[in-house]
């Protein structure tokens, strides 16, 4: 079980995790053994509820398909076990990224003191601008 939150977790049947050959140079070990993982999860065909589906379907994701599977490629450790400790890792973080609620922005407004800094700040490099004219000869 992928423990989401308290109340949601993933089985485990529903995630599907194939074991393939890492990319890249690392010697003999990356030729002989198929240590990276391919995880692959179906979002529509999950047991999440309605509402967590909806947010993690809406998120902007490359790893998100068109048909609503996630795909994750773990190869960053050496070992099959903790590529797919990881790559469990990644979905868990990018579901709970998808529920989370952001905060609503309360929009303040600047302070008095801020505004006459400004002000006197517009004002000094206008007269400033004003100097560079053209001088009167008379």
């Amino acid at each position: 079980m992928l423990e989401i939150s308290k109340t949601v977790s993933i089985p485990e049947n529903e995630i599907e995790m194939s074991a393939v050959r890492s990319q890249g140079a690392g010697g003999q070990n990356v030729n002989k053994v198929a240590s990276a993982i391919h995880l692959r999860f179906n979002i529509m065909a999950s047991s999440l509820p309605e509402h967590y589906k909806q947010r993690v379907l809406k998120i902007n994701d490359q790893r998100i398909t068109k048909d609503g599977v996630i795909v994750i490629k773990a190869q960053e450790h050496r070992t099959q076990e903790q590529n797919r400790e990881e790559a469990l890792q990644r979905l868990q973080t990018l579901i709970k990224s998808a529920i989370a609620i952001p905060k609503p922005r309360k929009p303040s407004k600047p302070t008095r003191s801020s505004q006459t800094k400004r002000l006197e700040s517009k004002s000094k490099r206008s007269h400033l601008k004003m100097m560079r004219g053209k001088v009167d000869a008379e």
